[in-house]
Parts: structure tokens; sequence; C-alpha cells
């Protein structure tokens, strides 16, 4: 299980400005007037070495006539039903209203984990008009500031308790590759697996959104044996009103955080777009190994220099991380989806790979000599021993006397001739400058 919280509640509540402290910089936008949030956010959040991935919903609204309450309504649903734990931010300064309520008896019908969090609590007396709370029948509420952060330590404690925690041991051992397909709806990510299977597997319309649960799929031909997760599944009809971007978001999280290397598919027909870039920066962030698939690539019309154009297009709205394989397929005509696996692999391959700290330390030396740390005030930076560190993805330690002067340019060139001289395509690369 992934460890996904949302965040939920009515407007104007602090819900965007607790996200933002959450994942330590201004993501969400924070505003007086109700409503601001409707486009839903997500990002990654730690608390004592325990990862979570946390999404702002819009405000919850009820009998409202305008169209964008009316969705956020739906997405708020939906995270209810999607995430494995809620936080329920109320306003302590305005008190209990019929729409906390009516958040509150969803709440309680979700049977999910709920924390009940009373923000803007700034004082004594403000605490203890919190104790209100106890009316939902949720639990002891949170008194929290999101503006402060006094409170949020405790929260927090009590939040990560019952996720699963990093286990580098387990995962050093050998295990059958996971590959999840993500992308947005309707890009041909059901099509892939049937034809890689070379079964109908999935269930494919051309209607947005028919996939909805998460499917399995153990792939054993041609000597390849890994476990392909598609984003997907057939639900009730009574959810096909919801907000399919949101689902598919929701559905991609779960999917890249429990895979090892992420298929993210892309519609070459609509070209490389903005949820398209979403999901490959959520990848990313979880740090796992990535291949971006270009799908439907046979209803293209090309000339000599498509294929070239179209990635030199993906790798700018990429940057800086451009060390990715791209691949042109078509899951109608079966065209390189061999090549698909086999580049799936090599970047499982790449993102298990683990350097001999002499042949590191050789490198970075002849990094240094070919171009060295620029000095700083007159102060030199020395480098002068790195070392691979041992967490299940490719992380790095370089040990110097300045490391606060080593800035973002240097750290691209040392990570850009790690990849030249150990292959680390489609990985992220951790790289830490800690004091000699």
């Amino acid at each position: 299980m992934g460890n996904l919280v949302a965040i939920v509640g009515r407007p104007n509540v602090g819900k965007s400005t607790f996200f933002n402290r959450m994942v330590g910089g201004r993501h969400a936008i924070v505003d007086e007037t109700a409503g601001v949030t409707r486009d839903r956010i997500y990002g990654k959040s730690d608390w004592n070495g325990i990862e979570f991935s946390i999404i702002d919903t819009g405000g919850f609204v009820i009998n409202s006539d305008d169209i964008f309450e009316e969705e956020i309504r739906k997405q708020v649903k939906i995270a209810i039903e999607e995430s494995d734990v809620i936080l329920f931010l109320v306003d302590t300064m305005t008190g209990i209203t019929d729409m906390d309520m009516a958040v509150a008896e969803l709440l309680r019908k979700s049977k999910k984990k709920v924390f009940v969090v009373a923000n803007k609590v700034d004082n004594n007396n403000l605490r203890l008009d919190a104790t209100e709370f106890y009316n939902f029948g949720l639990g002891d509420p949170y008194c929290i500031s999101s503006i402060s952060g006094s409170g949020t330590g405790d929260l927090l404690d009590d939040l990560v308790k019952g996720f699963d925690a990093p286990n580098e041991e387990a995962s050093e051992a050998v295990e059958i590759p996971k590959i999840a397909i993500v992308g947005r709806p309707n890009v041909g990510k059901s099509s892939l697996i049937n034809a890689l299977v070379g079964e109908e597997r999935n269930i494919v319309t051309p209607i947005a959104g028919t996939t909805r649960d998460s499917i399995n799929t153990r792939y054993t031909k041609f000597g390849h044996d890994f476990f392909m997760v598609d984003t997907a599944g057939l639900r009730k009809k009574t959810k096909v009103s919801e907000d399919l971007e949101f689902f598919s978001v929701m559905r991609s999280i779960r999917a890249i955080e429990n895979a090892d290397i992420c298929l993210l598919v892309i519609d070459a027909t609509q070209g490389f777009e903005g949820q398209d870039q979403n999901i490959f920066n959520l990848i990313i962030k979880n740090r796992k190994g990535v291949v971006i698939v270009v799908n439907k690539w046979d209803l293209v019309e090309k000339t000599h220099k498509s294929t070239e154009e179209f990635t030199k297009l993906i790798k700018e709205s990429i940057a800086p991380f451009q060390d990715v394989p791209i691949i042109f397929t078509s899951a109608l005509t079966k065209q390189r989806l061999l090549k698909v696996l086999e580049t799936a692999l090599e970047v499982f391959e790449n993102r298990g790979r683990k350097i001999q700290t002499s042949k590191l330390n050789d490198f970075i030396q002849e990094a240094i000599e070919a171009y060295p740390p620029p000095a700083h005030k007159g102060k030199y930076v020395k480098i002068k021993f790195a070392t691979q560190l041992p967490t299940h993805t490719p992380s790095f330690a370089f040990f110097c006397n300045l490391p606060q002067y080593i800035k973002d340019p240097y750290k691209r060139y040392i990570e850009n001739k790690l990849r030249e001289s150990f292959k680390f395509t489609g990985v992220p690369l951790q790289l830490f400058f800690r004091q000699k």
C-alpha cells in the first residue's frame, strides 16, 4: 500500500497553506477567495524518514451553482475514496459550519483513517475553542497553525505511525521487477498491455477512463519475467461521472509508488502535455526508473525528421533530467513493443547498479581535473572523497571542505559525468555534498 494522504475540508480553512508547509515550498496558491484551489496539487513529504504523498483538494461546497465548486465536490469524494489517510482541516476561529458537518458525514461513511486538524490555533484561548470539533465523532482534534507550523509535529508523529517505513535491507533482495504503465486517460495504456501479453487482458474502448482499478499481469514470455501494473480496471457505472484527470493522478500515484520502473505512455497525436509533465515529475520525485513511450506513432504524418523533432520537444520539456529513453511505438501495429520491454529491463538494471568506491574516486578526480568547482569569494572548494550510499536507488555522497558553495550547475556537471561513465540512463540520481 502506498502512503497517500488527502487534505479535505470546506473552502478557506487553510488547506493550501498546510500543503505548502508539508512539501516545503509554495506550490499551492493561497488566497482569501474561496475556491482558488481548483486543480489538484500533489507532492512528496517525509517525517522521521518515512515518505508519503500528499494531495491538496479544493474546498468542499454543497448546494452551489458554481460549476467549479461542483467539480471540486466530485474530486473531494474521489480523494476520500482513494487515499489511505484523510486530514480533515477545519477553522478554529470560525467553528463548525453546515459544510463542515457535511464533510464529516462523508468521512464517517468512508471508514478511512481520519485526522481532524483544527487549524489557525495561534493561542491557548483558541485551543479551548477547538474542543467543539469532538462533535464530529471522528476522534481527538489536532490543534495546529499552518502559518507558524506549531502543532504539526505531533500530528505528523501520529500520521506516519501506520505508514510503510522504507526497508532498504528487504529491497536489496532479488525480486521480480515491477513495471507500471502510467499516463493520462486514453493514451493507450491498456492496449499496450494487451499487445504485450498477447490477449485481451484489459477492456479497451475509445472512452477515456474505461480502465480504473490497478491490474497486475505476470509476464514470462521471450525469456522475460516481471510484473506489469496497469493503472486500470473496469469500475461501476456510478463512478463514470468522476473527474478523469484527477482520478488518473490518484491511480498513477499508487502505481508509481509500488513500481520499480514506470513506462510513461503519451499520445503521439497530442504531444507532450502538461499532465504528462506532472506525472513525469511524480516519477522522478519517487526516484523510480522511467521510459517514455510515444504510443499511436502510426497515426502521425511523418517526415524523415519527425522522430528527431519529437524527441527534442520532449527533452526540452523534461529538462534538466534528459537522460531518459524515448521509444516510438504503436500498440495497434505492435511496432517496437519488444524494444519497450528490453529498455525497461535495462533501466531496472541501471537502477540497481553499484559502483566500487575506488572506481568512483578515480572518476571524481578526473571530473575535477577537467572542470574544478568554481571558487566562491576567493575560497576554493576541494572534493576529497566520494562513495555510493547503501540505498536501493542510486545515491552518492561527496565529501568536501565547503559543500555550501557547490551550486546547482556544478552538481548537474557531476551528475552528467556520472551518467556518461557508469550508465544510469532512465534513473534519477541523488547527489549529496557533505562536510569533510
